[in-house]
């Protein structure tokens, strides 16, 4: 498994699109996704994909006068060590204070209750 780079929140957003795309993407095509959501401007993203670059998130390919991105890290690996760095720095490496403050704080549905029943029985096992 590939080192996880340390990804910022803005940079999270710039993967989001690269994830969401089944094929590599440009600079063009990310910039238009995220003109939706956010006031970035083109050289703000563009920026930001340089550093994913750098960061070896992304890689690219020159195709012509054309740069095509696509992650070099899952969306999974990257959640799985954002996870792990949130419960150290915020709760101590302790994941039940975790989940107890995520279950008094959060609504959760029907199905939500269900579903983390079911996975904490299949955990005892």
């Amino acid at each position: 498994m590939p080192e996880i780079p340390n990804i910022s929140d803005a940079e999270w957003e710039v993967m989001k699109i690269c994830w969401l795309k089944s094929a590599p993407c440009t600079a063009n095509e990310v910039i238009k996704a995220l003109e939706q959501s956010t006031d970035w401007k083109p050289n703000t993203i563009k920026t930001l994909i340089g550093r994913l670059v750098k960061k070896g998130a992304l890689a690219y390919q020159e195709d012509g006068r054309v740069y095509l991105y696509k992650p070099l890290v899952t969306e999974e690996e990257c959640v799985k060590v954002e996870s792990k760095s949130f419960l150290t720095r915020v709760f101590g490496g302790a994941l039940k204070p975790m989940l107890v403050t995520f279950l008094k704080e959060e609504k959760l549905s029907q199905d939500e209750i269900e579903e983390l029943k079911q996975l904490l029985e299949e955990r005892k096992d």
